[in-house]
């Protein structure tokens, strides 16, 4: 038994109806409370009718009565309002407050599903019956994990805002920095804007060169020698701007090309940002009044230096091939990047019209296309657009992937 059940049993009225404490009183719930994920009482301002005295105040759980002294309750103050103590098993007579054992009093089989869920080895739990919960259950369900994932982004949003003294600019530029990278290259790509702010980009927004330059040079790839005259150009630009804005340089080690597509590797990425980042003079301000998501997409429609159509590496010819960013890694900065701060900027200024507007975005999208949502396409799982793969993103790795079950609207719809 766990205390997650038991608190999974009371916020959804589970339990028996003719409920007595250890005492003989009868114990009839009105109110189960809010669900406190702070410190104290697991559930705050219940509304409990024990014997003929109506209750108000909080209820603590735990699997064994015993268990209110181990965790030293009888000494911490934030526990002298519990009015009831709702146990598995009441292993103990010293307690004062009124104790519900409720051992006995729920459907045992919802406890072995549960249990079976926890120890199954299958990609998710519920895969054998996920494709079969109920239409409106499960787009409800997606509707609230949405919104739930965008309420995680708007958090690190507003942590970034914060460091850059609320300049939502700088915030757009770091967020686009780390999802140009892919899964593999994101944490590389968030360090080198750290270490490049937008403020010195801008003042060379006009020269291409100096910008690549800046980009290749900070992010450590100049630090060799070249026999190439694009590259030795490169490396003559950084080796002044390095000395005037008093630049660092990353080290190699942070780049990674192992098992990524030649197309998707940093150096590539990096001359797609570089290009980028000359349509990037007030992008943030232009952005929030675009309303459709073509006009959105042609602000990153760019042409990367035609010294990387014959490479993909420096001093590496290939064969040609045009580099520039596709519609699917467009529409993966939108998704990632262009959303969640837009959002955000919403919630800052109660802007409601830019939210609604920001989550369309979602709704007109195509999925995404990765391992997580190839995987639920083949349990049966229909995905229409990227606000429902976004809500799945959320949902395998918050929920299925920790066997959060008892939080999860699956899991509740086979009782």
């Amino acid at each position: 038994m766990k205390e997650d059940f038991i608190y999974y049993l009371w916020e959804n009225r589970l339990l028996s109806k003719d409920l007595t404490t250890v005492d003989g009183e009868t114990v009839y719930v009105i109110s189960v409370g809010v669900r406190n994920y702070d410190s104290g009482p697991d559930f705050l301002d219940a509304r409990i009718r024990i014997g003929k005295t109506l209750w108000v105040g909080h209820v603590e759980m735990h699997v064994n009565a015993s268990d209110w002294f181990c965790h030293g309750h009888q000494n911490d103050d934030a526990y002298n309002n519990v009015i009831l103590h709702v146990v598995y098993h009441n292993d103990t007579e010293r307690l004062a407050i009124p104790t519900l054992e409720i051992k006995g009093k729920f459907d045992e089989s919802i406890y072995e599903r549960y249990n079976g869920f926890l120890k199954s080895r299958r990609w998710i739990p519920c895969e054998k019956i996920i494709a079969g919960i109920q239409q409106f259950t499960w787009l409800s369900w997606l509707e609230r994990i949405v919104v739930e994932r965008l309420e995680t982004e708007v958090k690190d949003v507003f942590s970034k805002l914060v460091a850059n003294r609320y300049d939502w600019e700088e915030t757009l530029y770091q967020r686009i920095m780390r999802y140009c990278g892919l899964k593999v290259n994101n944490d590389a790509f968030e360090r080198l804007a750290m270490l490049l702010p937008l403020k010195i980009l801008r003042k060379h927004i006009d020269n291409p060169l100096q910008i690549e330059a800046l980009f290749f040079g900070c992010a450590g790839f100049l630090e060799c020698e070249f026999t190439e005259s694009y590259p030795v150009l490169l490396q003559r630009e950084f080796k002044v701007l390095k000395a005037k804005f008093n630049l660092s340089v990353m080290h190699l080690a942070y780049w990674r090309f192992l098992r990524l597509r030649p197309p998707n590797f940093p150096t590539i990425r990096l001359a797609q940002m570089a290009s980028m980042v000359r349509n990037f003079d007030k992008l943030f301000s232009k952005l929030q009044t675009i309303s459709d998501l073509d006009s959105m997409r042609n602000l990153f429609n760019v042409e990367v230096n035609e010294y990387w159509d014959t490479h993909f590496q420096f001093e590496k010819p290939s064969r040609l091939v045009r580099k520039n960013l596709g519609v699917t890694a467009v529409d993966v900065l939108i998704i990632n990047a262009i959303v969640p701060v837009l959002f955000s900027y919403g919630i800052y200024h109660d802007d409601q019209e830019l939210k609604n507007r920001t989550l369309g975005l979602l709704n007109v999208m195509e999925p995404e296309d990765n391992v997580i949502i190839r995987k639920f396409l083949g349990l049966g799982v229909s995905v229409c657009n990227a606000q429902q793969s976004q809500a799945l993103l959320h949902l395998y790795n918050c929920y299925c992937r920790k066997r959060n079950c008892l939080k999860c609207r699956v899991f509740s719809a086979l009782r």
